[in-house]
């Protein structure tokens, strides 16, 4: 995963801590819930890219090197 789609996935964050923010302060259970959703997506996206961003740095299996 790119930069430009982290970045994409870190804005998502945002916007859905912005509506789950607004669904409590206006007492809009739905928005709230849907920005919770929103939210909760975009940093699966963002830890999944993380975890293979590292997979693809460090390819080692655990395995014992051969003497």
């Amino acid at each position: 995963m790119s930069i430009w789609d982290r970045a994409k996935a870190k804005v998502e964050e945002l916007v859905g801590r912005a509506e789950e923010v607004y669904g409590q302060s206006h007492g809009d259970a739905a928005a709230q819930l849907h920005g919770e959703a929103h939210r909760l997506e975009a940093e699966a996206e963002e830890e999944a890219a993380l975890g293979d961003e590292a997979v693809r740095r460090d390819p080692d299996d655990g395995a014992a090197p051969v003497r």
